[in-house]
């Protein structure tokens, strides 16, 4: 039994699965709040203690950057630690790995119904691959491919935290906008939901309307980049729908970056919790125009497939994924 754990900033959720012959079978699943608990090591507890299951090996994919097994989350107040999990949970084989790490992972064990192609590329796709997620954190990953193996070999990264590089006017005043809100400005003040929030409020701060309380009022919403998301794919306020149209253009553009510095010819997918939910305005022209809009390396990029992973399972795939593989090699 393999338990596996795909923890975020919003979200931490836990499963158990059954590995046989290269296939993983879902047994169950939990879900629970992060913040509303003091660590990972709790939420573990709780969860196996309620199962009444005994796991022989774990997997952890968490938001943050994992270095020697330990880290400090980006978008919670946890340290976690590897050897003490293993030691709580009283097993030899437990890992810790980043969130996107696992994302990456994951990629092997979807299936075609579990991506909505944006961009088909070229014939043959074959080499790096990346996969980028904006959630509550943005996340990037890359999957090296040698040419020799079956699977990409998977590294972590932390892209998500480099300078944002406005385009055009507009995007230089939300660049000075945040500036003077959070100093430094990386793609993941904007490429997250809080980051809609952010562009929402900088637009509403320039707006031309006459009836800036009207959309002001989103902003008052218990989740306030979903309100705003939800009105911009409804139609029903104007600033939002703008709000998400430039976000969209921004995330194309990191994207393209991110293929460049990959050199993912084997494609691009994209992950995390907000792309399936804007996806009728992914498909429009906005994110693959940003994304190829790259000067001599149009050409480049229009060979690329994008991909959208439509499975909310992935993380935890990943996870379960990377346990069964390198519980064979030996304790973590």
């Amino acid at each position: 039994m393999i338990l596996a754990g795909d923890i975020g900033g919003t979200n931490a959720r836990l499963a158990y699965f059954q590995s046989s012959n290269g296939t993983l079978r879902l047994v169950s699943e939990r879900i629970f709040p992060s913040r509303a608990h003091s660590d990972l090591g709790e939420i573990v507890r709780q969860f196996v203690n309620d199962s009444g299951n005994s796991p022989e090996v774990a997997c952890f994919g968490i938001a943050g950057p994992v270095r020697n097994g330990r880290v400090e989350t980006t978008n919670l107040p946890w340290i976690v630690d590897q050897s003490q999990l293993a030691q709580q949970m009283r097993l030899p084989s437990t890992w810790l790995i980043n969130d996107l790490e696992a994302n990456a992972w994951g990629i092997g064990a979807l299936a075609s119904q579990d991506l909505q192609t944006l961009h088909p590329g070229g014939s043959p796709a074959t080499g790096n691959q990346a996969v980028i997620a904006p959630g509550t954190g943005l996340g990037e990953a890359g999957l090296y491919w040698d040419g020799k193996d079956k699977d990409h070999r998977i590294f972590a990264c932390e892209g998500g935290h480099c300078d944002f590089a406005p385009l055009g006017d507009e995007q230089i005043e939300l660049l000075r906008f945040l500036e003077r809100r959070f100093g430094h400005v990386s793609y993941e003040r904007i490429l997250t939901g809080s980051g809609l929030v952010n562009v929402y409020e900088f637009l509403c701060a320039n707006s031309a309307s006459q009836d800036p309380p009207e959309y002001a009022r989103q902003l008052d919403h218990p989740d306030p980049a979903a309100a705003i998301s939800r009105a911009a794919l409804a139609g029903t306020n104007p600033v939002a729908s703008q709000a998400l149209d430039l976000w969209i253009s921004v995330y194309g553009a990191e994207a393209g970056n991110l293929a460049l510095k990959i050199m993912a010819t084997g494609g691009i997918f994209l992950g995390g919790g907000i792309s399936p939910k804007i996806l009728p305005r992914l498909t429009g022209p906005l994110f693959m125009k940003a994304f190829l809009d790259k000067g001599r390396m149009r050409s480049l990029l229009e060979s690329i497939p994008v991909r959208v992973i439509t499975n909310d399972k992935v993380g935890l795939l990943g996870a379960a994924r990377y346990a069964a593989v390198n519980a064979r090699a030996g304790p973590a």
